[in-house]
């Protein structure tokens, strides 16, 4: 029996329904997110999204934090393998500038500005403060952790909507933005080890 025919659960019919809106997002950007396109994508009806997300800006809402949830998890896994030797800071910074550029988070991100669906960020935004508190000394009170995040976030949004053209126009190379934010992190992360005798 196929999906189409199949009676799905809520979960898995949300489920399906996100992950055919990443992969509309990936291939033709965030104006290709619409409810017709994702139900046809997944041979359900507009309507049936409609039951799931409300509206299309509810829908883009749950696509940021669909996209959030799983580049949080990985963060926070790459942020404590850093710590303790297994993994490098690179690897933090990759899955943070290709969460805002190859998974298409800073044309999500920016395409809801525009279109004024500016609470639709606040998953973005949630999902990153849970994670600094999660993964800072001291939870909230972590203001370095705090000031590392948004300058890595700001540089990888900021790569992701201009940096190729920008760095073309300086005569960098593409991937110098990302050797800036490994750098200022690899000094986070030299000092944190300093705090904690690492």
């Amino acid at each position: 029996m196929s999906i189409a025919k199949r009676r799905l659960s809520p979960e898995e019919s949300r489920g399906m329904a996100l992950a055919a809106a990443c992969d509309l997002l990936i291939e033709a950007g965030p104006q290709a997110v619409t409810l017709k396109a994702v139900a046809s994508r997944i041979g359900r009806t507009h309507a049936n999204l409609l039951h799931h997300f409300g509206s299309a800006s509810g829908l883009q809402k749950s696509l940021a934090q669909y996209l959030t949830d799983q580049v949080c998890g990985s963060i926070a896994q790459a942020v404590i393998k850093s710590r303790t030797g297994e993994g490098t800071v690179r690897d933090i910074v990759d899955l943070t500038f290709d969460a805002f550029d190859k998974q298409g988070a800073g044309a999500l991100s920016s395409w809801m500005l525009l279109t004024g669906n500016e609470d639709a960020l606040d998953p973005i935004v949630d999902a990153i403060h849970a994670l600094v508190d999660e993964i800072g000394e001291g939870g909230h009170e972590d203001r370095e952790m705090h000031e590392d995040t948004l300058t890595l976030v700001l540089m990888a949004l900021g790569d992701a909507l201009i940096g190729e053209r920008l760095a073309d126009s300086l005569g960098l190379q593409r991937n110098r933005a990302r050797d800036l934010a490994e750098s200022h992190l690899e000094h986070a992360l030299d000092r944190w080890k300093q705090e904690h005798e690492v």
